[in-house]
């Protein structure tokens, strides 16, 4: 069983540790309980928790101090305080020390469920933000974002102001250029840093279970739903939803997620109860929102509602002089493990000049493929891309006479090249959605995706 699903239950009453026990593991979680402080982190010592639901007050030791001694044995486990009326306040200022959250007694088994449910979203949540997170720090002062030029910094000077407020913002910029890193920026810069951070990528998500991810559903609720599930915008309350790719929303689902953001709350699939969120809103696309308005494929409503605070990434054709500090940027980040600590002028020329259609995602590839074939201490222009530098790309398989080989290896290469470049135009043609490559092609949508596995091809490459 993976640590993500595993909880800790401690109370010094016996029949509740069991009873508790007994709800959660119906719901799928493995379960474990002590009836004391100490033999609680005995069991942590033992083996690793994701998530620790204990009583605030019990003989000896109480849940306060529990927490304390948790949040130094392992800061990431989630910590949900059971508490009765009169300790709410202790409840609420456990919450400053670190608690997840508190669930005041009694409480119905569902509300029980949910709560864990939620702290183990979060804790996922947060695993998921660490890769995000490295990629935003640079140097000592922390998550900074690579830049000089005036360019990307008046727009990340409106982004920080706008973090002060709740507004809804909107990226607008081609893909490759840091829409989601400066979608965490802004989270990290604004009241809500210590809540969820939640990417969601609608490109994605098939169209008939947008509602179920975002909204979560009941047990039941339709045909797989073998246990409740939180839907996303649970899992950021009190934080920020960013909502990637928003030019991919089905437009039957857009006057939902509109009703949704208007009325702070959601109705999962299967249930009759409204439930309230607190949620910040972050979207961003690539594609020209309102043309899409125009013709018809994306709601006005929904484009107004959430073109608050409009920030347009520049691309990096636009701010070459940030290149030079992105370079070195990457160089320490992939040649310093290999050796390469300095580029030729002649590469960096290059790398100026260069259009950039992939923007800074393709430039941080680039010089990741040139430092890994490149030889110390000094990146030269041989070790960049052959595209870079106006060279063919070579057949798949080497180059050379294409029928070179036995009857079996031509063909093999021959199949390899037609499913390459057919992958890529279909991708071209529907600017990245694999959902409609798919449908054109015939294939099932796992199908497709594995073959754009083998050939290396994603997605997000065609979506500008």
């Amino acid at each position: 069983m993976p640590v993500r699903e595993r909880v800790l239950l401690v109370d010094d009453e016996r029949d509740l540790c069991e009873s508790n026990a007994y709800f959660l593991s119906r719901a799928g979680f493995e379960t474990r309980w002590a009836t004391s402080v100490a033999d609680a982190l005995a069991l942590l010592a033992q083996e690793p928790f994701a998530v620790v639901v204990s009583d605030v007050r019990m003989p000896r030791q109480s849940g306060m101090e529990l927490l304390a001694a948790i949040k130094q044995l392992d800061p990431d486990v989630e910590v949900l305080l059971l508490t009765g009326y009169p300790d709410l306040k202790a409840a609420v200022a456990a919450i400053k020390l670190g608690a997840f959250d508190y669930l005041a007694k009694p409480f119905a088994e569902k509300d029980l469920v949910e709560r864990v449910e939620k702290a183990m979203a979060h804790r996922q949540v947060k695993e998921h933000n660490e890769g995000l997170r490295e990629r935003l720090r640079s140097g000592p002062s922390g998550r900074a974002l690579v830049y000089v030029s005036t360019a990307f910094g008046d727009q990340l000077a409106m982004l920080e102001r706008a973090a002060r407020t709740d507004a809804s913002v909107l990226l607008l910029g081609e893909s490759g250029t840091g829409k989601e890193l400066l979608a965490h920026h802004l989270h990290d810069a604004s009241a809500r840093a210590d809540k969820p951070f939640v990417p969601v990528d609608c490109a994605s998500i098939p169209t008939e279970l947008f509602e179920s991810e975002l909204f979560g559903h009941e047990k039941g609720a339709f045909t797989g739903a073998l246990r409740h599930k939180l839907g996303l915008f649970q899992v950021a309350d009190g934080g920020t939803l960013f909502l990637d790719e928003l030019g991919e929303l089905p437009l039957p689902f857009q006057p939902k997620l509109l009703r949704a953001i208007q009325e702070r709350s959601i109705r999962p699939v299967g249930s009759n109860e409204q439930r309230g969120i607190d949620v910040r809103i972050v979207a961003a696309t690539n594609r020209n929102l309102q043309k899409e308005v125009e013709e018809g494929r994306f709601r006005a409503d929904l484009f107004y509602r959430l073109d608050v605070v409009r920030i347009a990434v520049p691309p990096l054709r636009d701010r070459r002089e940030d290149i030079d500090v992105l370079v070195q940027h990457f160089l320490r980040r992939f040649g310093a493990p290999v050796g390469i600590d300095r580029i030729e002028a002649p590469a960096l020329a290059l790398l100026r000049g260069h259009g950039w259609p992939g923007n800074v995602r393709q430039l941080r590839n680039a010089i990741e493929r040139a430092c890994a074939l490149g030889q110390a201490p000094e990146l030269r222009l041989a070790d960049l891309p052959p595209d870079l530098r106006g060279e063919e790309l070579p057949l798949l398989g080497g180059g050379g006479d294409p029928l070179a080989g036995t009857f079996q290896e031509v063909k093999a290469r021959a199949i390899a090249e037609l499913e390459s470049v057919y992958l890529e135009s279909l991708l071209k043609k529907h600017k990245g959605n694999v959902t409609h490559c798919s449908e054109e092609a015939g294939m099932a949508r796992s199908a497709f995706q594995k073959l754009m596995q083998k050939y290396g091809i994603r997605s997000a490459d065609f979506r500008g």
